[in-house]
């Protein structure tokens, strides 16, 4: 049974933690507070703890409601409450009954939110999943293979998605291989944070000592019977002081002799090229001057790969960590047996085929990939990218500073903005043709409205940051002024780590916040945010690693504990999808389509690319919006695009769009006064009795339209009420067959091109003067009647040229790919009644 796109969508589930406090009336508990926790209504909650109902009012009092949300996402619970009352000397004479004042619990709900007054305590004692194991055991299997070999430092690398788990896993097997000296590098210093709470929190990791840049632990308290791991970036630990030497602080980085070196999110300094291509916005300056010179010392000349041999540092062991290692994957730097693989597609496989309770995999969200083509109106402006493609670069552009930060072209944007609300699709008289298969819009459609609390905008640049915010804050956008909107980007943000923290707090109760992060760069690696349910791609993106990186940071986990005994499960799923928009059609379909090849090395040596793209999509569905219905792409339309630059599949739907035919009353009109049209339509396959069917649709709609008019709703009986329905029902039927009839003829069009060899001409020109007995053949139509149909307006013209031209440069590059392209010399085509100039054609995104 086929899928309907809002099959796709889950209904966001109910539930809100919070912290409940109540007094109860009777004698022995006065004085005392009872401090509970649920995550349903409080008032249903303390009620079930008062099973037995008594006469007159009830024995309890609710004093205080609070949510138990964090910033990050996660929750807390009254255990965690009454920690902190205790540890403030609060008497807890029985369980969850303490003397105190409501004053005293608002305070250590507090502390628990903002962290003050209060350390970090090792409360965490979740288990690794299976995959973690097999990347444990495989890669110690590995490395005790080279205990006996001299000389040689082993390496490995885990090609894990975002959100595998790598600092946990990669913790739990320096505990497996007893290592006691662990220096973590990486490019992206914002990363810190995993590391930090991982071993910070977690119960198998207790008498670990976390050393880093921004920590309080300071080199000189190193307790050194005590493992330690030390957390740097690459450009801070590897980097030279001005005359070139070792930094005075990290000498004893260099003197340190490490049981293992870590290098997380490796592809972003793996290879000088990578470096240059990753570090690309305005927002990485900074750390693209420092990648692209520090990292060369340590690259081989000859091949262009990171050498271990040329590191200043020394170690036993080597584990690279990435999500996305395209280049160290295909490049040969690790053999098959040096890589552990865990990806998007196995992770949902995984979660799909648990049996049983307890399925770790629950929280993880699926990703939905939505797409639109923007109206020509809005797009037109940004159409001098590579290729003659929309350019969002272009389209986004903005120039200023801060408050006086501005789009290039403003007036479009907004229409943008609109249109992401619903407004601004194809006019009025379209909207009624598409009916049900209008395009779910983010900020419009009901199910995504009550999901997109959160989302993460990635902008092409500081200014188009700035720009935007200013933009949101305009009066006739009161719709966003709901939202917080927080730029991260330029120096104000902060490097690294530090830009975290205000995206953080601006999520306060994030069940009931709601914020737009603006962005360049920053934060779109190594981090969670928990809250985040969707990412805009709002800038031009050539690489699959940068894409697929920023795309993942709304796949975290979101779930709330239900320890209470209030729900039957123990958690509640906040976010069982999450969405990436795209509004560069061909952009999306091409990256995908390179990262499923990319990432599944064994499709790739295979030569079995559908099947890769295919596995991908199955678990991350794209919809794509053509400008006239959304639908579904399947992994052949993944690759047509891929390989050709656009789907066969997207373009044969053109073909099959009640937007091509125009069957309102002024066009019926128009035939039924016209005895040739009339007939002409009769020797279309389908049509009968059509003159009587257009009275019907003309004269009932007629009626019914100037019955409701003329009359008032108090007026219509319900008897009148019945017939102008029953009326209404009858011509809309009539009106929908006609069309569905139209559109049926018009599916031929694109067999007829199949079969034609000219190009140059428009199609209406090779119909009716070149090849009029093949159309006739084809369609079924004789030239003079189709030529009569067109000029009474039953075709939208524009619209088709748009599809032949499209058809046209299709077919050129499939040809092209297959290295047969007898259309090379073409330096015009033609499309449906209009002739342009070869390389002036647009393709639709």
């Amino acid at each position: 049974m086929k899928k309907k796109i809002s099959d796709i969508f889950s209904k966001k589930p109910n539930g809100n933690p919070k912290i409940y406090v109540y007094k109860d009336t009777n004698p022995q508990y006065k004085g005392l507070l009872k401090v509970g926790y649920t995550s349903v209504d409080v008032l249903s909650r303390v009620k079930q703890q008062y099973p037995t109902k008594r006469p007159g009012p009830e024995p309890f009092k609710i004093v205080l409601e609070e949510s138990a949300m964090l910033s990050n996402g996660s929750n807390f619970t009254d255990k965690d409450v009454h920690k902190i009352l205790r540890k403030m000397d609060i008497p807890n004479p029985d369980g969850e009954w303490f003397k105190c004042d409501v004053e005293d619990v608002q305070s250590a709900i507090i502390q628990l939110r903002t962290g003050k007054s209060f350390s970090r305590e090792r409360n965490r004692d979740f288990k690794m999943r299976p995959e973690q194991i097999d990347a444990v055991q495989k890669t110690e299997l590995y490395f005790n293979s080279f205990k006996n070999e001299k000389g040689r430092v082993p390496k490995m690398l885990w090609n894990a998605k975002m959100r595998f788990g790598k600092t946990f896993a990669a913790y739990q097997l320096a505990k497996k291989m007893k290592w006691k000296k662990v220096l973590v590098l990486t490019f992206k210093p914002a990363v810190q944070s995993a590391w930090q709470e991982d071993l910070e929190t977690h119960i198998d990791f207790d008498g670990w000592q976390f050393v880093a840049k921004a920590n309080a632990l300071e080199v000189k308290d190193i307790d050194k019977d005590r493992p330690i791991v030390c957390f740097g970036s690459f450009q801070d630990y590897l980097g030279r002081n001005k005359i070139g030497g070792i930094k005075s602080k990290n000498e004893w980085v260099h003197t340190t002799h490490w049981d293992a070196v870590i290098f997380d999110e490796y592809h972003y300094g793996a290879w000088r090229k990578n470096a240059k291509d990753l570090f690309q916005s305005e927002d990485d300056k900074k750390e693209k001057k420092i990648a692209e010179g520090d990292i060369e010392q340590f690259v081989d000349i000859e091949t262009g790969q990171f050498d271990t041999d040329l590191m200043p540092i020394t170690t036993n062991h080597y584990l690279f960590l990435s999500g996305t290692p395209f280049r160290a994957l295909t490049s040969g730097e690790f053999i098959e047996e040096q890589i552990f693989n865990w990806t998007y597609s196995d992770e949902q496989r995984a979660k799909d085929q648990w049996i049983g309770e307890d399925n770790p995999y629950k929280a993880l969200p699926k990703m939905v990939m939505m797409t639109y083509q923007l109206p020509d109106s809005v797009k037109n402006i940004a159409m001098q990218g590579e290729f003659n493609e929309f350019d969002l670069n272009v389209f986004f552009s903005a120039s200023g500073k801060k408050d006086e930060a501005k789009f290039k072209y403003e007036d479009e944007v907004q229409k943008w903005l609109d249109l992401i609300r619903g407004a601004h699709l194809p006019t009025s008289v379209d909207n009624l043709k598409l009916g049900s298969k209008k395009p779910p819009m983010p900020y419009q459609d009901s199910t995504l409205l009550s999901v997109l609390n959160h989302t993460f905008w990635f902008m092409p640049s500081v200014a188009s940051c700035y720009a935007m915010r200013n933009l949101l804050a305009r009066r006739n956008n009161i719709f966003y002024h709901d939202y917080k909107v927080l730029v991260v980007a330029g120096t104000d943000a902060g490097v690294g780590l530090k830009a975290l923290p205000p995206v953080e707090q601006a999520m306060d109760k994030p069940l009931e916040s709601k914020t737009i992060t603006l962005s360049c760069g920053k934060l779109t690696t190594g981090v969670t945010v928990k809250p985040w349910s969707g990412i805009f791609m709002l800038r031009n993106l050539s690489s699959p690693e940068t894409y697929f990186q920023a795309a993942f940071r709304v796949q975290s986990g979101w779930a709330i504990s239900n320890q209470d005994g209030s729900h039957p499960s123990k958690n509640d799923i906040i976010k069982p999808e999450c969405y990436i928009f795209d509004f560069a059609f061909n952009r999306a379909l091409k990256l995908v389509g390179d990262y499923a090849m990319k990432l599944n090395v064994e499709d790739v040596s295979n030569n079995n690319p559908e099947q890769s793209v295919g596995e991908f999509i199955r678990f991350l569905p794209i919809l794509a919006y053509d400008g006239t219905s959304m639908k579904q792409i399947d992994a052949a339309g993944v690759l047509d695009v891929t390989l050709s630059g656009t789907s066969a599949t997207m373009l044969a739907r053109r073909w099959d769009s009640a937007l091509l035919v125009n069957v309102d009353n002024e066009t019926l009109a128009r035939i039924l006064v016209n005895e040739d049209a009339l007939k002409a339509l009769e020797n279309i396959e389908g049509f009968r009795n059509l003159n009587q069917d257009i009275e019907t649709i003309i004269n009932k709609s007629e009626h019914v339209k100037k019955a409701k008019k003329e009359l008032d709703e108090d007026q219509i009986t319900p008897k009148k009420r019945k017939e102008l329905s029953e009326e209404e029902k009858e011509y809309k039927s009539k009106r929908k067959q006609v069309q569905e009839k139209l559109i049926k003829f018009a599916t031929r069009v694109p067999i007829f091109m199949y079969l034609t060899d000219f190009r140059e001409y428009t199609l209406k020109d090779v119909i009716t003067k070149i090849e009029p007995e093949l159309f006739r053949k084809v369609t079924g139509l004789r030239v003079k009647d189709f030529d009569l149909l067109v000029s009474l307006g039953v075709f939208n013209s524009q619209l088709m040229d748009e599809a032949v031209w499209n058809f046209k440069r299709y077919e050129d590059a499939s040809l092209t790919y297959t290295g047969i392209n007898k259309h090379q010399d073409t330096v015009k085509l033609g499309g449906f009644d209009t002739v342009i100039d070869k390389e002036e054609i647009i393709i639709s995104n």
